[in-house]
């Protein structure tokens, strides 16, 4: 069955306006999955995945505790997964759409996603997790809106706005994924051609493809909801002439900082306030590279006011210094947890705090790079992750693990003696604390994601992490998101409270680097069968690798 060009969006209300605002409401999408040979986001023709004919992809718009409905037609070639970049799927490591938990939807099949929004609000968005495809496309919004018995912690804006920013690469995904699994390919040869906003190329590029705009009144405020959608490259977001009020990132409300520019790095989202304060005119919107000095990478778009009276004439404004590691690293420590707004409970999220936690763990993780017999891989701690053909999920419910994975077989914080090349997943205690250290070893920007938690962004530093780190953490008011960058040759750290059982995925969000093996999966493991503390599979689940059958799903095996 192939779906129809637009897609259908219901919502249907719970009885009475307190349930309402207590359970969600449930909120349906059909998705009609295609590639497009001939949009052409830069010069060279090229597959960009598509949906519902759009890209980016449609919207998702909800607000806390909603049920979302998703059902997908996998209309391209081959098999394909979604996963919600920052929707921590409570209790619910089913629905993730990594391929740690899922069964890829085949070619010529559809398969429905549903998942609560819960306990959550902010700024998200969702990509294809499998194949390279995201380096094709196939991403777009999501927005959780907070419930009307709980205060935004600023005025509502005139309008809110989308901006999904990222690198592009020219070529065909399938060709890079292609090579990259090739002895002794040269990874570095795999390179963006520009940044895209929206999809849309560089205002004034040399080919005539249509750039991004927006039209704002004078006098009035505008929400910028921003996500880094790129493959590697992270940037510095700004707006001509206009300041920015950071107020919100990945679903935590941040105190309010007025910023000239702002830093985004892969896989991250904030939303920014715009106030409409200068002469009416066209003003260019720039994200710039990070640790690149080249202005054919440059995204450029266009603010304009409704009444501008432009010549087209201003000079590009200058971006700040891309080799400035500091001013990046201070305007990250300046990202502070406002600890009295409510989110998306009443009480403050101050109220869910780090000051006096007692940890359970703490894994060191290193970015590693490494051959394998003559082919080149990334790792964590000198481990490349080997995707099984039964996901891990699968094979945890219905024989525990077995002739899958093999529990903690791989460290945690040290580097492993020799590269390795396997199946890692990892204990994680079930409400525990942990502290996870990311040490870059690199000379390039790396972001990390958790799945299924908020992480604590407690501290970034130099060099290589020592406990005595631990005296320079922020444990006041760390921000808490679900990606957080590491600077070159430098550690972040971060603290998360495990208490949603499931199994998560740990990953560079790097393409490449997530491609070619940077990730494991962190299992949060609680025996208490109740459905309450941990949803049981979906009954349209879908079976594969070893349990690929079309017989009825096997029954759980004993933990």
């Amino acid at each position: 069955m192939v779906a129809s060009s637009g897609y259908h969006f219901l919502i249907i209300a719970c009885v009475g306006i307190f349930l309402q605002g207590v359970n969600g409401a449930d909120i349906f999408q059909e998705w009609n999955v295609t590639v497009d040979n001939s949009l052409s986001p830069v010069q060279a023709d090229q597959p960009v995945i598509l949906i519902n004919g759009q890209f980016p992809g449609p919207l998702i718009n909800g607000t806390t505790n909603d049920m979302i409905h998703v059902n997908v037609f996998n209309n391209i070639d081959e098999p394909l997964l979604f996963t919600w970049n920052g929707i921590q799927q409570r209790l619910n490591s089913w629905q993730d759409g990594v391929s740690g938990t899922n069964c890829a939807i085949q070619p010529g099949k559809n398969w429905t996603y549903q998942f609560q929004m819960k306990d959550q609000i902010g700024s998200f968005f969702y990509f294809p997790s499998i194949n390279f495809q995201k380096a094709a496309g196939g991403f777009g919004p999501i927005r959780v809106n907070n419930r009307n018995v709980i205060a935004v912690p600023f005025p509502k804006p005139e309008e809110e706005f989308d901006l999904l920013i990222g690198d592009w690469l020219s070529g065909n995904y399938k060709d890079y994924k292609n090579d990259m699994n090739q002895v002794g390919f040269n990874l570095s040869s795999i390179q963006p051609s520009t940044i895209l906003m929206n999809g849309k190329a560089p205002l004034g590029n040399s080919w005539s493809g249509v750039s991004e705009s927006f039209t704002v009144s004078k006098g009035k405020t505008y929400r910028f909801r921003i996500s880094n959608v790129g493959t590697m490259m992270s940037f510095n977001f700004l707006i001509q002439n206009h300041k920015m009020v950071l107020v919100e990132t990945e679903g935590s409300y941040t105190n309010q900082t007025t910023l000239d520019s702002l830093d985004v790095h892969v896989g991250q989202s904030y939303s920014v306030l715009v106030t409409a304060d200068q002469d009416e005119d066209d003003y260019y919107i720039v994200a710039a590279p990070k640790l690149r000095n080249d202005t054919n990478l440059v995204g450029i778009g266009q603010l304009i006011y409704t009444n501008s009276r432009s010549t087209g004439s201003q000079a590009l404004p200058v971006s700040p210094d891309p080799f400035d590691i500091d001013f990046s690293v201070n305007q990250a420590k300046s990202i502070r947890w406002n600890l009295t707004a409510g989110a998306a409970r009443p009480n403050p999220q101050g109220t869910f705090n780090v000051h006096n936690v007692t940890l359970s763990q703490t894994f060191i993780l290193h970015n590693t790079f490494f051959p394998i017999s003559g082919i080149n891989h990334y790792g964590v701690n000198n481990v490349s992750y080997d995707t099984p053909s039964t996901p891990l999920k699968l094979a945890d419910q219905f024989a525990n693990g077995s002739g899958v994975y093999e529990l903690d077989s791989f460290p945690t914080n040290s580097v492993n003696g020799e590269a390795a090349y396997g199946v890692s997943v990892v204990t994680g205690i079930h409400k525990g604390w942990i502290e996870l250290v990311f040490q870059n070893n690199f000379d390039d920007m790396d972001s990390w994601h958790l799945d299924g938690f908020g992480l604590y962004v407690v501290g970034f530093g130099d060099g290589d992490w020592t406990e005595e780190a631990r005296n320079t953490y922020n444990l006041y008011d760390p921000v808490v998101r679900s990606t957080m960058q590491v600077y070159p040759r430098r550690w972040t750290a971060a603290y998360a409270y495990l208490d949603n059982p499931g199994m998560w995925n740990l990953r560079s969000q790097h393409l490449k680097s997530w491609f070619l093996g940077q990730e494991l999966y962190i299992r949060v493991y609680d025996p208490d069968p109740n459905p309450a503390k941990e949803n049981s599979p979906p009954e349209n689940i879908i079976l594969c690798g070893n349990f690929a059958a079309s017989s009825p799903a096997p029954s759980p095996a004993a933990p």
